[in-house]
């Protein structure tokens, strides 16, 4: 019974602090107030990155102050809310938010509280996956990504590559930033760099602290197939922040995407969180995005979508211009297989042996460039040759050209090898089969056995000729 007791008094004592805590919550003394607008004021004028407006809105703000504008004010959470709404009447900066903080609570120090304060952090990794919110492939080909968030790349990058490589299967694709409210500019930069081939200059970043501009270009390697001739459509709102009007404005400007919605937000100026007191914290914008194109940013306007439409007719509408132009793609992938296919056949057509060589390699690359072909289109073709038409030279030619395209697969260098040996080049073909036998080693590749037992062969071969 003392143990219960004592249980009920300690209760007891925690509700009355409670509402101790939350009583003198209510209670914002003009003195409290004034301090707030304080040092508010000298956080935005040490740091905000447009000092003039800083001491206007600073001045805005006592002058506020000494109206009895903030007189109403009885407790944090509304007075971080009218603190914010002044700020944004001077300023215009969506960025710039003051916040009430959440009371601290002490974490458990047990190894049961330790465990399940991890586990909720990683259950709430997983249930947001990042911002990679849903992934579906819809009628003719259209693949449509929910994008809810640019997540930090040393968090997300796996997950976006791969994301990445099944959007890379579609003729057209659609991705969807109607709820994304940001994130990281790095991530920002690399999915923008799936969807450029050359070096282009994205964004600028320049910060008031140091005097220093930070460049955003595309990244030549990212870890999937890039899509730089994929349709693209964005899809924007008025819930489209920062990174994600980044994004769309990158898009845009570089005339890579239609974009389909909305005006979004117009919040382009990044920047951080600071505290101006226990209760109170305020995200202060400290620099300011500079397109390289248009010489400025969305700040205050928001990125145009070039397809306006009302809110619920978005999606529809996206997913028709994009069906559109997926069967287009289709259309003129095609036409390109056939002009490409043709060239490729008159260069067999009129082989001549030593002279046609770089010609045949040239036309093969330029289809496996266009992502027409493939490693074991090579391959059937020059088999096709060597058996059935009957035209090894021709055969040897073509599979030549596999290993050049495709130097990392074993399989290349083993038909490569048989044919060498049809040619009647044992050593050279010995070469190429020891070459198969290396990279699948390396590659740790299933079909190893198979690879050894072909150069045992070969090495038989030569010795019995010997």
């Amino acid at each position: 019974m003392e143990k219960i007791y004592s249980k009920y008094i300690s209760i007891m004592l925690f509700v009355m602090l409670t509402q101790t805590l939350i009583g003198q919550e209510m209670i914002l003394t003009n003195e409290y107030k004034k301090d707030v607008i304080e040092k508010l004021s000298v956080l935005m004028q040490d740091f905000y990155i447009y000092p003039d407006i800083a001491k206007k809105t600073s001045e805005y703000l006592n002058n506020q102050y000494n109206a009895g504008y903030f007189d109403a004010c009885k407790d944090n959470q509304r007075f971080a809310a009218i603190l914010t709404e002044v700020v944004h009447s001077v300023n215009k900066d969506k960025h710039m938010r003051i916040m009430s903080n959440q009371p601290y609570i002490a974490q458990n120090n047990t190894l049961e509280g330790k465990s399940a304060h991890r586990m909720g952090q990683i259950d709430n990794y997983r249930s947001i996956n990042h911002g990679f919110k849903a992934l579906k492939m819809l009628e003719g080909n259209v693949a449509y990504l929910d994008l809810r968030m640019f997540a930090p790349m040393d968090r997300a990058k796996e997950i976006a590559d791969a994301y990445m490589k099944l959007m890379s299967l579609a003729d057209a694709v659609i991705i969807d930033l109607t709820k994304n409210g940001g994130g990281d500019p790095a991530m920002v930069q690399y999915l923008c760099s799936y969807f450029f081939a050359q070096k282009l200059h994205l964004n600028s970043l320049y910060y008031r602290e140091g005097d220093r501009t930070e460049e955003f270009w595309t990244l030549a390697e990212v870890g999937g197939s890039k899509m730089i001739d994929i349709p693209l459509f964005v899809m924007i709102g008025e819930e489209t922040f920062s990174g994600a009007e980044e994004f769309s404005y990158n898009m845009q400007t570089q005339r890579r995407a239609t974009l389909i919605g909305q005006t979004s937000a117009g919040a382009a100026n990044p920047g951080g969180t600071r505290g101006i007191n226990d209760q109170l914290s305020v995200f202060i914008p400290t620099g300011r995005a500079i397109n390289p194109i248009t010489k400025t940013s969305w700040e205050g306007i928001g990125v145009q979508p070039g397809i306006i439409t009302k809110k619920e007719e978005t999606y529809d509408l996206a997913l028709k211009e994009a069906q559109k132009a997926a069967d287009l793609f289709r259309k003129n992938k095609l036409e390109t297989y056939f002009q490409l296919q043709r060239k490729l056949n008159q260069s067999l057509e009129n082989f001549k042996k030593g002279a046609s060589e770089n010609e045949i390699s040239s036309c093969i690359k330029n289809l496996v460039d266009s992502k027409l072909f493939g490693e074991w289109d090579i391959n059937n073709l020059g088999y096709e040759y060597m058996t059935k038409l009957n035209k090894p030279e021709i055969g040897l030619c073509i599979l030549k050209s596999n290993t050049i395209h495709f130097p990392e697969s074993p399989n290349v260098f083993d038909s490569y090898g048989e044919a060498l040996k049809i040619n009647g080049d044992l050593q050279a073909s010995l070469e190429s089969y020891q070459k198969a036998v290396d990279i699948a080693i390396k590659n740790n590749d299933e079909n190893l056995t198979y690879y050894k037992e072909a150069l045992q062969k070969i090495k038989d071969e030569i010795k019995a000729d010997e």
